[in-house]
């Protein structure tokens, strides 16, 4: 497997720190305006909810792995039914096939746990605007690999050195190459070590207009 700037064995070379220092202005930049984007938009979708009845907040944090293995609260624009977490506990406890699914892609097709809006705002990736703040307070990067829950590598042989040697990204390579039709949980993360070992301004560049075609068609959005 080719490597790039970073790669497994991180060399600390100028161009690293060239690349790390210019990737870390353009965090920057975009935050700043997703923030400003964030601010109207919050409004909008609290109104969406309370005319559904809805009152609960419309943000939802979790605990996620970042850079080293420190866990970071992410910040997602919630999707789901307030009590997500319990309707999940009762589903993989009562059904084993959809416990199944869960253990080999972490995802539920048809997911009960999802809103009428939640599918909206997922469809259109509005969902993750909420981690500029993220990317904001360096928790994550624009482009990386996804943001991990602990333990989840664990569960399905990940590489904890490889995986954790970069930011976490609101994008990324496997976000940009299948997205939620990859099942194969193995598959997405090849995606992602293939994005660290090989990471450069080249493949960051290609990410970012992937990222935008994929928003447009609303390809593997779930």
């Amino acid at each position: 497997m080719e490597t790039g700037v970073i790669g497994i064995t991180k060399n600390k070379s100028i161009k690293y720190y060239a690349f790390m220092i210019s990737k870390r202005l353009f965090d920057l930049i975009c935050a700043i305006i997703g923030i400003i984007v964030l601010i109207p938009l919050m409004l909008i979708i609290k109104i969406a909810y309370v005319l559904h009845k809805d009152y609960n907040s419309i943000i939802y944090t979790q605990d996620r792995v970042g850079k080293d293995g420190k866990l970071f609260k992410l910040y997602k624009f919630r999707t789901m039914v307030p009590n997500a977490d319990e309707v999940l506990d009762k589903i993989l406890k009562e059904d084993p096939l959809r416990r199944r699914e869960w253990q080999l892609t972490q995802k539920l097709h048809d997911d009960p746990r999802i809103t009428k809006i939640g599918k909206v705002f997922r469809k259109a990736s509005l969902d993750e605007m909420p981690q500029m703040i993220n990317v904001l307070k360096g928790d994550m990067s624009i482009i990386g690999p996804r943001p991990l829950v602990k333990n989840e590598l664990d569960n399905h042989n990940g590489i904890h050195e490889l995986y954790e040697s970069v930011k976490p990204g609101i994008t990324g390579w496997w976000a940009t190459n299948g997205r939620s039709d990859i099942e194969d949980y193995n598959e997405r993360l090849n995606l992602e070590y293939y994005y660290i070992n090989n990471i450069s301004i080249k493949i960051d560049t290609l990410v970012l207009f992937r990222t935008f075609k994929v928003i447009f068609n609303k390809k593997g959005a779930k």
